[in-house]
């Protein structure tokens, strides 16, 4: 790196975390091959040098136009704020994931692109602890490991206990990462759940056959009820693990899991719930469909509005309801004004008669 650099990277102005979503640029710098389906893309600032400021575990949005069509979606940031002048997300290929697999078949280095945030309660500095326990499945493991890599990395003596559950070894993501925390940091428990196949002898960690059950979680980690959890992965593994711990009779206080990419139960409407109801934006009309979430109606109008998370998390997609009544399924990012003034989460909101609403 130049004098030069140096400089300019000394004198990078913080990104700060902004009250409302205001786009910055991006550009693509590495792009690393976790395993084979799955990708980490590392970004710099566009322009002049940037110290990225976020809690370990938020996430970004990413803002795309993908064949003429508008998307925006969240990926937690896999980086840590300890190493402020890159920022990172690890991406899957999923069937049928337009996003993430135009992602991983057309970004490369040098390839610039748009994002909002950092947004997210699941972190550290929200969720602060004394001994930590991190139950991850899959790329679950992005804020798991940004959350590792920051105690790790600024706390001597950091008590962290590790578990992640895989499919094969072949699919196990920062392994080699996460074996160099585990050998230089004494603190550092690291254990895995292997579904299929062979499993490793590893010194470097613990490695168990299956699926996380209770005796695979007093082995690996023989003092959890005495750690604040951490949880995240596909909807059917936390539930599966909050059922599990519950039962055990942990303190659920001190249970915490990641909540957005997956739209929850209760955004189905109600049997018996009455759909149909015409949703008004400025001069333009839409009947909403069997969903009555406002975000469908929205959408289908063609307006702009940004829906990254799609689930109540991120509150990108705010609006405000001025004629009509709804139904909250999520108040995350709303404050007590907010609610007053008839704010809402589009994508998290229900229609229960016709509506009027401001973007």
């Amino acid at each position: 790196m130049s004098h030069n650099r140096d400089a300019a990277l000394l004198a990078a102005k913080p990104w700060q975390e902004l009250p409302q979503p205001r786009p910055f640029r991006l550009c693509c710098i590495e792009r690393i091959d976790e395993t084979h389906n799955v990708v980490t893309f590392r970004f710099e600032a566009a322009g002049e040098p940037v110290r990225f400021c976020y809690k370990p575990g938020q996430f970004i949005t990413l803002l795309l136009d993908i064949a003429g069509e508008c998307y925006s979606r969240a990926y937690t940031l896999s980086s840590s704020p300890s190493r402020p002048y890159s920022i990172s997300i690890t991406v899957k290929r999923v069937h049928g994931g337009q996003v993430s697999n135009y992602l991983i078949d057309n970004l490369r280095p040098g390839h610039g692109l748009d994002a909002l945030g950092p947004a997210g309660s699941f972190n550290l500095v929200d969720i602060p602890a004394e001994k930590y326990l991190f139950l991850s499945a899959g790329c679950g493991i992005t804020p798991m490991f940004s959350m590792s890599r920051w105690l790790t990395d600024t706390r001597v003596g950091a008590d962290i206990a590790f578990i992640h559950s895989a499919t094969t070894q072949a699919d196990l993501i920062f392994a080699s990462k996460l074996e160099a925390m585990a050998n230089g940091h004494p603190g550092f428990r690291l254990g895995y759940l292997i579904e299929q196949g062979a499993c490793p002898d590893w010194s470097h960690a613990g490695v168990l056959p299956g699926r996380l059950n209770l005796p695979a979680l007093e082995t690996l980690c023989s003092d959890w009820r005495e750690r604040t959890l951490y949880v995240c992965g596909p909807e059917p593994y936390m539930a599966a693990v909050a059922d599990m711990v519950q039962a055990a009779g942990f303190a659920m206080s001190r249970f915490h899991q990641e909540s957005f990419g997956t739209p929850t139960a209760q955004s189905a409407p109600a049997a018996g719930t009455a759909t149909g109801f015409m949703l008004k934006v400025g001069d333009k009309v839409h009947p909403l469909g069997e969903s009555g979430l406002l975000l469908d109606g929205i959408e289908a109008l063609k307006l702009p509005i940004i829906a990254a998370c799609r689930s109540g998390v991120c509150g990108a997609c705010k609006c405000q309801v001025l004629e009509g009544e709804v139904l909250r399924l999520s108040e995350m990012t709303l404050s007590e004004e907010d609610k007053a003034k008839g704010m809402v989460l589009a994508c998290s909101t229900r229609a229960l008669s016709d509506l009027s609403l401001k973007l």
